[in-house]
């Protein structure tokens, strides 16, 4: 097994941005967390599904076998918590970028193996496959074997468990009040799954070298840099009012939040 293994996503712009691979404790003290939450759940459908059941029995069992009734019963029980399982991983990785409650307490993302924020199917494929991982400690075993420390969901999905590395703001860099306003909106409205870590890195080393660029080279860069990223999350057109650097302001704030 391998301690502190990391990795680097080599970027078109010949920029290497090194992270650290989670590793099988991180990834087992997240998963404790997960199941602890998951067991609360889980106990609470128990009762209500008891109640139900019960209640359901008592009407139905003029009608129907007693037998063939809590076979089903059961069955439907199990569907609802295979299902709650299953919705559990999905819903929370898709909606935190990566993350569920459990891997956020332990400051460890998933992301795709070019380093971009996973969405919907990843996450659905992650989700799926974690019982056969959990077969036999399967998925333990490849994670401490493999030289990405994928497990079966990870393989099948192409993702890999990073650990989440909260940025810093350099000394110099400034951000106002309106860009703090814009990123709350682009929060709930913006397509972020497209941005990779070099995007933010380039958006960075802008803001954090401005305040040393001649207005006309500042203004020339800002914008570029501001027209690549409206391409990318598929916006139309700069928000109304706001200036190119206002809007980088606000996405190296998105970004941030998201602990990249």
């Amino acid at each position: 097994m391998r301690f502190f293994n990391r990795i680097t996503f080599q970027t078109p712009e010949s920029v290497e941005l090194e992270f650290t691979l989670a590793g099988i404790g991180n990834r087992a003290f997240a998963l404790l967390i997960d199941y602890t939450l998951l067991g609360i759940s889980l106990l609470m459908l128990v009762l209500l599904w008891t109640f139900f059941s019960t209640q359901l029995f008592n009407f139905l069992e003029d009608f129907f076998n007693n037998g063939q009734l809590g076979l089903w019963l059961l069955a439907i029980f199990f569907i609802i918590a295979f299902a709650i399982y299953i919705s559990y991983f999905v819903f929370f990785e898709t909606l935190w970028f990566g993350q569920t409650p459990g891997k956020r307490i332990a400051k460890i993302r998933v992301v795709r193996d070019d380093g971009r924020l996973i969405g919907l199917q990843q996450a659905t494929l992650r989700a799926l496959l974690r019982p056969f991982d959990e077969t036999l400690f399967i998925g333990a075993f490849l994670i401490m074997l493999g030289s990405r420390e994928k497990r079966l969901g990870d393989l099948a999905a192409g993702t890999i468990v990073i650990q989440a590395q909260p940025t810093t703001a350099s000394a110099t860099l400034t951000i106002s009040a309106p860009a703090k306003i814009l990123h709350e909106e682009l929060l709930q409205t913006a397509n972020l799954s497209q941005l990779l870590p070099d995007d933010f890195a380039i958006i960075r080393e802008y803001l954090q070298r401005r305040s040393a660029m001649s207005l006309k080279a500042k203004a020339s860069l800002s914008l570029k840099l501001a027209e690549q990223v409206i391409a990318i999350i598929n916006l139309e057109k700069l928000p109304e009012g706001i200036t190119p650097d206002v809007f980088l302001e606000a996405i190296y704030l998105v970004y941030q939040h998201q602990e990249f």
